[in-house]
């Protein structure tokens, strides 16, 4: 599921906007024939079916571009409903609805007064009036337009996961999980340029597997953090249940040039091992001392030093 192209939901002012220029378009082409009052008629039902109608279309374009909440895997579900509101992301979604109903009523019930109007001053009047209803309609869901857009920058954070055996690349930020996934997948993993930790939870496939393919192993690079769920940010949050709900393997990725204590680690290493089955890696092993060599395999004895080779070739091995 690929959340990133949720697309902005137009503002009031963007709407409005955009369907009265449309509607004042339409008016200046269109050749209009009769007495003064039939093409003021004319012009006025014009201008209130374009208006409304683009304003309906972009209204349901909008409520279409969320997913169906009722077919989502049930990991989306648990992730929304972690991260959002479901309950006022639904209410948001329902005013849209709402609103376009309300002007699809008022554009049948102006069109008719328009076509019954025998005066200009009454047809221009009617209009107006059309034009300050659908204003007013749309100025009541302003807040809930914003709530969207603002449940829409959380949701464009969201991993595009498959079902797929995931193996997970955890550990703490800066430990070369990145690295690690681009090399696994021959990826290019987004990282934040001011630390160079992950900005998002980035998946991959393993090099030379197609994703199409049910039995391609997808690798996912998930920060982890020893902080309590309530302390938690947006993508430590994501990544705790990417850890509880998708991963069939963990691989916890070491480093020794402690970016992060040694012991803090292990402890994370730990949290994990008691999670899922877990294979250690020591990354940035090109750049390792003899010494932070030695101090790793004290620290962790039972903790093999492996090749990213002998590293494929284990997760290939565990492949369901």
């Amino acid at each position: 599921m690929n959340f990133e192209k949720i697309p902005p939901v137009e503002t009031p002012k963007e709407l409005l906007d955009i369907a009265f220029r449309k509607a004042r378009e339409k008016v200046t082409k269109k050749d209009f024939k009769g007495k003064p009052a039939e093409r003021a008629r004319d012009k006025g039902r014009v201008k209130i079916d374009i208006s409304a109608g683009y304003i309906q279309s972009r209204l349901r374009k909008s409520m279409k571009d969320f997913p169906s909440f009722d077919h989502l895997p049930e990991f989306y579900v648990k992730l929304i409903d972690l991260t959002l509101d479901l309950g006022a992301l639904k209410k948001s979604l329902a005013a849209l609805n709402w609103a376009e109903g309300k002007i699809l009523f008022f554009q049948r019930t102006y069109s008719k007064k328009v076509s019954a109007a025998r005066e200009y001053e009454t047809i221009q009047k009617q209009t107006k009036e059309f034009y300050g209803r659908v204003s007013s309609v749309l100025k009541q869901i302003k807040n809930n337009i914003e709530y969207l857009n603002e449940c829409r920058k959380i949701m464009k954070t969201y991993p595009d996961i498959k079902d797929r055996f995931t193996v997970c690349l955890y550990g703490f930020p800066n430990v070369g999980k990145s690295t690690l996934l681009n090399k696994l997948t021959g990826t290019n993993a987004k990282t934040a340029a001011y630390s160079f930790t992950t900005k998002s939870i980035n998946c991959g496939f393993l090099d030379g597997e197609s994703p199409k393919k049910e039995t391609a192993i997808q690798v996912l690079d998930v920060p982890g953090t020893l902080a309590r769920k309530e302390k938690m940010n947006l993508i430590e949050l994501q990544a705790e249940l990417v850890l509880e709900e998708l991963a069939n393997l963990v691989v916890y990725v070491f480093d020794a040039t402690e970016t992060f204590p040694l012991k803090d680690q292990i402890k994370l290493y730990q949290k994990a091992k008691k999670k899922r089955p877990t294979i250690a890696y020591l990354s940035k092993q090109d750049i390792l001392s003899k010494e932070q060599f030695s101090e790793f395999s004290k620290t962790l004895p039972e903790v093999e030093v492996i090749s990213f080779e002998k590293l494929r070739e284990q997760i290939l091995s565990k492949r369901r």
